[in-house]
């Protein structure tokens, strides 16, 4: 009788358990196709793993920003987001400080540290990163041999860079030696002022101290002058486009551009960001996707444990084929920093840390970014090609 009982409560504890009701988490994301496959396969292997709680992928792509900015004015942005706008969004996210000091600390110290400085706003941990790129230059191996040129090796400067592109070219033939963008990105735009010694604000956070400065002056006059003589070229896109038709010899880029220029068969290597002096390390702006919580979730504890799950090598290792992982650990379990492709963006990576854009420490970028924005395309649109000391001396 009493095996009988006892068989009833263990019955009853059972289907207690399985009728509780799951605690359901949001999860949204920008990816789209592919990538988007990876998510949710890692998702269900979440999901799989923690029987207790339910992760929604809610899928935006190209509305992200929009359903993102929607949701956190209704009071009902989704529980854990993709995320790399901190200077937005700042003001509706978790610090997450307090949750990682409750872990061990081989957790926080397994990140790159340069990453975590890029998920962060005014010292408080916003995000965890979850992939990244820093920018290295492409080039086309086919036209440096055609030209008898040495492909790039080690470090080398803007002067170098553009001497190269000069016997690279063959302006009658189409072929040019390196691309500028006709509207660069002020973001990524920044790590050309690092690399003179100075940033958009300069130490006084000022126009006059920073992009201003008689340095950032003289580098976008040599830029420019390179597309008058016509050995370079100013381009809608990153450049990419024009190397897989085999008529530009180097742009500059994130990892972005490999998997289209191996799907065209190009011939390419890649080399480090030129520096402005000789013997001075090239800096790179970092391009970083984080993780983050809403500060009004009421399934925090949910959340964090999905997102530690996210970051984790496990995670990292499926979306492997489509970022650059962001895990000390994996790097080197994967042997990466000897990958003939993926090397060089860690290296750039440990050398341009301590260098944070300045969208993350101002309050209203998205002025400044278009005031900046505006500048730029008077330099390098090539119908326009305004004078940089003019156009920047115009500037408030």
């Amino acid at each position: 009788m009493r095996k009988f009982i006892a068989a009833i409560m263990c019955f009853g504890l059972i289907f207690a358990a399985s009728s509780q009701k799951k605690q359901t988490i949001r999860f949204a994301t920008w990816d789209s196709e592919e990538t988007l496959d990876i998510q949710q396969r890692i998702v269900d292997r979440f999901n799989e793993k923690n029987p207790d709680l339910q992760v929604v992928l809610e899928a935006y792509g190209d509305d992200f920003d929009t359903k993102l900015a929607t949701g956190f004015g209704a009071g009902d942005a989704p529980d854990v987001m993709y995320m790399w706008n901190y200077a937005h969004y700042k003001d509706g996210l978790e610090p997450l400080d307090s949750w990682v000091s409750k872990e061990p600390a081989s957790f926080k110290g397994d990140f790159y540290k340069g990453l975590l400085d890029y998920n962060s706003i005014a010292g408080k941990l916003l995000g965890l990163p979850i992939g990244y790129t820093t920018h290295v230059v492409y080039y086309n191996k086919d036209l440096f041999d055609k030209a008898g040129v040495p492909y790039p090796k080690g470090d080398w400067t803007w002067d170098e860079l553009l001497a190269t592109a000069k016997k690279v070219a063959n302006p009658s033939q189409k072929i040019y030696g390196f691309a500028f963008q006709q509207e660069p990105d002020p973001y990524d735009f920044e790590h050309y002022l690092w690399n003179v010694g100075v940033s958009y604000l300069g130490p006084e956070g000022s126009f006059k101290n920073g992009f201003k400065d008689p340095k950032v002056v003289a580098l976008l006059t040599k830029m420019q002058n390179a597309i008058k003589e016509g050995y370079a070229i100013s381009v809608e896109g990153s450049g990419s486009r024009e190397m897989r038709t085999g008529k530009l010899a180097m742009f500059i880029n994130g990892s972005w551009s490999i998997p289209s220029l191996k799907e065209a068969n190009v011939n390419f290597g890649l080399a480090k960001m030129p520096s402005a002096e000789k013997g001075k390390k090239s800096i790179s702006v970092i391009s970083v996707s984080g993780i983050a919580m809403y500060n009004k979730s009421k399934n925090k504890d949910a959340a964090w444990r999905f997102m530690k799950f996210w970051v984790s090598p496990e995670a990292n290792i499926m979306r492997l084929d489509h970022e650059l992982p962001v895990l000390h650990s994996v790097v080197e379990k994967e042997k990466l920093t000897t990958d003939p492709m993926k090397a060089l963006f860690y290296e750039m990576l440990e050398q341009s840390e301590g260098y944070v854009s300045t969208s993350y420490k101002v309050k209203d970028w998205a002025t400044l970014s278009d005031t900046i924005s505006q500048s730029l395309q008077q330099i390098f649109n090539p119908s326009i090609l305004a004078s940089p000391a003019k156009v920047l001396e115009g500037l408030k």
